[in-house]
């Protein structure tokens, strides 16, 4: 169960949602009914309220108010201490709004939401949404002069990666070993430009939420056809940055990360293969003896039983560089290890409503002395049930 502080504060967030559907709602006496929006963007097998509804907001142009509203419960072998064996959490109470025609255009993401992931310890809802990116976790305006090219500014999603940040985005509840490396939201400007099969986007960030604007990535990707589509992404900090917190860790806030992810479909398949490569260099200003990498690969898959039960599954396996002698810093579970997983999400979706199951295990080897799972941090095994429900309006 959760504290009673958790609750109180979860039960606000969901107020402030509540209160700006209203007043969003409040601003414009006409309401219609759209095609399904493209943000935030999701991976499947969760799909979209197929109907958001639409405003005529005045001034601000025609906007949409669509959501997300989810808890979660778990049971984990080997929790590290402040961890615990079984949780009940809200893990989404978010409201979405946007504006998606003309040369202007908006949007704004607002609410609570907790971030699970493999091999890392769970953070409440309250704790996350305080110590990450607020109650306003994503925001931009976008500029979209022709159907090719447009440009965004604030608070955005970033471009690394195959699995983005909410739970309800993602085949799987919980994200993965390899997402562990990398950033989630980034203050910053990005340009976007399409054309035929070719998509193009180039961004200037804070990289891992620092308020240092030093990060640049850029990403490529080519749609063969409908069925099959590649992407290469990379990009890192142009200097250095020794800003450390919660949302922004000191060793991957000063890397490089480059992944390769190619995304094929056919019939009720969707297969996504991708790998990662990351590395943080020696500098001794920020006292970092000794460089790092990590390499992963990862195979991501959903299959659609029918347009209401899916199952959903993720194998991984990550490695560091270095040993616990050479001075290497820790990327993973101490200089030097790797570690692999395997996750099992099946999807029941009706309507707005949502439910879904995981079962997940995670592999440490080589570790560090106290630096995996477990009371004393030497167990090298995770395993997690997990449950969700919800809706998307």
């Amino acid at each position: 169960m959760l504290r009673l502080s958790e609750s109180n504060s979860d039960f606000c967030r969901l107020r402030v949602v509540a209160c700006a559907v209203a007043a969003a709602l409040s601003l414009g006496a006409e309401v219609a009914h759209a095609d399904a929006l493209t943000t935030p963007a999701m991976s499947g097998p969760l799909v979209a309220n197929a109907t958001p509804t639409s405003i005529n907001g005045g001034v601000l142009g025609k906007f949409y108010v669509t959501g997300a509203v989810s808890g979660l419960a778990f049971w984990q072998s080997n929790p590290v201490p402040g961890d615990r064996h079984q949780l009940a959490d809200i893990s989404n109470g978010q409201v979405f709004i946007q504006k998606t025609d003309g040369l202007f255009q908006y949007f704004i993401q607002a609410g609570g939401y907790s971030l699970p992931s493999l091999g890392t310890p769970y953070l409440a809802s309250n704790t996350t949404t305080d110590s990450f990116y607020g109650v306003l976790p994503q925001g931009f305006i976008k500029l979209v002069p022709n159907s090719d090219f447009s440009l965004m500014v604030g608070k955005l999603p970033t471009l690394i990666g195959a699995e983005y940040t909410f739970t309800f985005e993602n085949m799987n509840i919980e994200r993965g070993l390899l997402w562990n490396q990398e950033n989630a939201v980034n203050r910053g400007i990005q340009a976007n430009y399409s054309h035929g099969p070719v998509a193009v986007s180039i961004s200037l960030n804070d990289g891992f939420y620092s308020k240092r604007y030093n990060w640049l990535w850029g990403s490529l990707a080519y749609t063969f056809d409908p069925a099959n589509v590649l992407a290469l992404v990379g990009g890192g900090n142009l200097g250095q940055t020794n800003v450390s917190n919660a949302a922004t860790p000191l060793l991957q806030n000063n890397q490089d990360i480059y992944n390769v992810i190619y995304t094929h479909t056919a019939g009720a398949w969707i297969l996504q293969p991708y790998l990662q490569y990351t590395k943080v260099a020696a500098n001794t200003q920020l006292g970092i003896a000794h460089s790092a990498q990590t390499y992963g690969a990862a195979l991501l898959a959903n299959y659609a039983f029918n347009p209401k039960l899916n199952l959903a599954s993720r194998v991984e396996y990550i490695s560091s560089s270095g040993n616990a002698t050479d001075g290497t810093p820790n990327l993973l579970y101490g200089p030097g290890s790797k570690g692999w997983s395997v996750t099992m999400t099946p999807t029941y979706q009706i309507e707005s409503f949502f439910a879904r199951a995981e079962v997940s295990y995670v592999k440490a080897t080589n570790i560090a002395a106290g630096a995996a799972f477990g009371s004393d941090g030497n167990s090298k095994s995770q395993a997690r049930l997990m449950i969700e429900t919800g809706v998307l309006f």
